[in-house]
């Protein structure tokens, strides 16, 4: 048995994925089944994990989470990413309070957010998050669809909007 906040009875942890997470898995919030792939999904404090016959398949920080959506009829649950590394889609077994915990985690993170409209249809998200694990506040800015990096005034704006949230929340 693993206890979880305020000395509650946590969620059953597969003792391999125990012993594969070791101290990573200090508080777990709830444990799922992806049918679709047979990996133990884990939301911990901190982190979210897939594993996997004995490993880790994916490790990210909630931080690093974009968007989720879930689907009660087809119970796929689908993660896309800050960075752009391919979206996670996981196929949820039922009963489960894995979706709501990653909702949970996810606003967690989330200190002040903005919309920078970009002209002609475009836009961008920037946003200040907090790293859960180390309570350090960062910044990111998110590409809508069509939306180039590279694009000098895209850098400028999406630059101008994050400095003053960041200023809001008394960042440099």
């Amino acid at each position: 048995m693993r206890l979880g906040r305020l000395g509650r009875r946590g969620p059953d942890v597969p003792d391999e994925v125990s012993s594969v997470l070791g101290d990573r898995a200090r508080v777990v919030l709830s444990v799922a089944r992806d049918e679709r792939s047979g990996a133990d999904l884990v939301a911990t404090t901190t982190h979210v994990y897939a594993v996997r016959s004995g490993s880790v398949e994916l490790e990210r920080p909630w931080h690093m989470v974009d968007t989720g959506a879930w689907d009660d009829q087809t119970r796929l649950l689908s993660v896309q990413w800050v960075d752009k590394a391919p979206a996670s889609v996981w196929e949820v077994e039922l009963p489960s309070t894995f979706p709501q915990v990653l909702r949970e985690r996810v606003q967690a993170t989330v200190v002040l957010s903005d919309e920078v409209d970009l002209g002609a249809k475009r836009r961008a998200r920037v946003v200040v998050r907090k790293n859960l694990e180390t309570q350090a506040l960062l910044g990111q800015t998110i590409l809508g669809r069509g939306v180039r990096s590279t694009d000098p005034e895209v850098r400028e704006q999406t630059r101008e909007a994050l400095d003053r949230l960041r200023e809001q929340v008394g960042l440099d």
